[in-house]
């Protein structure tokens, strides 16, 4: 099961995240109905989601960030089973402002230009994310490791295996080939 929550620290008022929780996890428990569950907590503050990390620990497979474009380095089970990363990154060029056109970016900052239209980035784009291995038995996490190809960032591929080849080549959407590493 994937639950998608909202945080609410610096976000739009919302209804309490903590306690919208608490009857799907009891209406859904890990081991019962649902052999995984996967939290997505899309949020602004990292203290927000580590929060969630230790609030939800045992009880889900992974509580992993979303929301602020930049991978986090804190990936790690947590003592109760919990795979935890506060933000798993984008999938985008990182030559740029969160995924947007860095001269547009800069020009808001800059020279106060609200009204200017911000447009995405398209130079090569970094693929990012989690890989989380799971017990089979209890639903829960044995391991969580990052995952980041191609772009500007440094590669991160799980385990001590070189990244398959088919991953060496990423194809944009412009139908550009960009080799990676």
């Amino acid at each position: 099961m994937v639950i998608n929550v909202m945080c609410s620290l610096f976000m739009e008022s919302l209804d309490d995240p903590f306690r919208a929780l608490a009857p799907v996890l009891r209406d859904y428990p890990l081991g019962g109905l649902v052999s995984g569950i996967f939290v997505d907590l899309h949020g602004e503050a990292t203290s927000e989601k580590m929060a969630y990390g230790h609030f939800l620990d045992g009880q889900v497979t992974a509580v992993v960030g979303t929301h602020t474009h930049v991978p986090t380095a804190d990936h790690q089970v947590l003592p109760g089973g919990t795979a935890f990363q506060c933000d798993a990154g984008m999938c985008g060029d990182y030559d740029s402002v969160i995924g947007m056109d860095k001269n547009a970016s800069l020009d808001r900052f800059t020279r106060k230009m609200r009204g200017q239209k911000l447009l995405p980035a398209n130079g090569p784009a970094t693929i990012c994310g989690t890989l989380i291995e799971t017990d089979d038995a209890t639903g829960l996490a044995k391991s969580i490791a990052p995952l980041r190809v191609g772009g500007r960032l440094s590669p991160a591929w799980p385990g001590a295996e070189p990244m398959p080849e088919s991953l060496l080549q990423l194809h944009l959407p412009q139908g550009q080939a960009e080799t990676v590493g």
